[in-house]
């Protein structure tokens, strides 16, 4: 499997908002540095939004600026559609703990099942705008919304099937730390929608617009192994070329489980509008069923933890460990 490798990283670094592609990134048994450490929160109800409740949340475009001669290591600068007549601002990217002990922290957010912390984000932005991180956001969402940063209380992933003992931890990821997918599996899910133009609402612009990865969220993304490979395997080992001969560096995943899909995929990360068809209806027709612990969940993607520290690159190959056990 040695022409199996990574593609492209992408990192979330506020829920449900925008991706951005890096060439490396830095790694910790809790996912990638810096993907979902924020969150939106919707003050009325406590509970962090998702772009399943609001799928223009996926226009907003958080940049990370990196500074290692800043207290905080940076900047997180977020934007805004122009049209929406948000202006861009900016907080720390990750702020100390004399900065934190100035914010407000919430201890029961509401989160799927979960109860989670997190700090109301009180820092002021850019020097160029008199509004804060909270009212601008606000404005956009049209309702009282707080940006949060996740607290310090450890946040432990469900335990899986053939990973009873599951002990990881994650911030504000849905279940797990990592999303592995190959380009093969979602051009295989491209070729299905094809199939289906003019039926079960799926429209006629489906003959030649694409499927693109970033709809599936995923941080690893893969290519070499052809479509839905990522399901056969229960570890795998991502080197570089010259640290091909050895098996005691790179980066470790543990995949432990098949992700199910929602109707998140359905919102163009480009437009922030939900098809009402693709990918989900054609997902259940031809990807449910294909984990029976899931039941009829249509299924795209693997939950990855990583099993150690360190950086991951793009270009970098797989190696698999372990194949999964049927």
């Amino acid at each position: 499997m040695m022409n199996i490798h990574i593609s492209k990283i992408l990192i979330h670094p506020i829920k449900s908002c925008r991706g951005t592609s890096v060439a490396e990134a830095r790694y910790t048994p809790e996912g990638l540095e810096n993907d979902r450490k924020w969150s939106v929160l919707l003050v009325e109800r406590n509970k962090i939004l998702t772009a399943r409740d609001v799928p223009k949340m996926i226009l907003i475009m958080p940049r990370i600026d990196v500074d290692p001669t800043s207290p905080h290591g940076g900047r997180l600068v977020i934007s805004f559609p122009e049209e929406s007549g948000c202006e861009t601002f900016s907080v720390p990217l990750h702020p100390n703990p004399e900065l934190l002990n100035t914010w407000e922290i919430l201890d029961d957010i509401k989160f799927f099942s979960n109860s989670l912390d997190g700090y109301i984000c009180q820092a002021l932005p850019a020097p160029s705008t008199s509004q804060t991180a909270s009212s601008i956001l606000s404005k956009y969402f049209k309702c009282p919304v707080h940006l949060m940063y996740k607290g310090p209380r450890v946040r432990v992933c469900e335990p899986t099937f053939d990973f009873p003992s599951l002990g990881a931890s994650l911030h504000y990821q849905d279940g797990y730390p990592l999303l592995v997918l190959s380009e093969e599996s979602v051009d295989a899910a491209e070729t299905e929608v094809r199939k289906y133009v003019g039926t079960q609402g799926v429209e006629e612009r489906w003959k030649d617009d694409k499927l693109v990865i970033e709809r599936f969220r995923p941080n690893i993304v893969l290519k070499g192994g052809g479509p839905f490979v990522e399901d056969l395997w229960e570890e795998i080992l991502l080197q570089s070329v010259s640290q091909a001969d050895r098996d005691d560096v790179g980066m470790g995943i543990q995949l432990v489980s098949k992700c199910t899909r929602c109707l998140l995929p359905n919102v163009h990360p480009e437009t922030g509008v939900r098809d009402k068809a693709v990918p989900f209806k054609v997902l259940m027709k031809f990807r449910a069923n294909v984990d029976p612990r899931q039941g009829m969940k249509a299924c795209m993607g693997v939950n990855g933890v990583p099993t150690g520290s360190g950086v991951v690159r793009v270009g970098d190959q797989v190696y698999v460990r372990k194949l999964l056990s049927e």
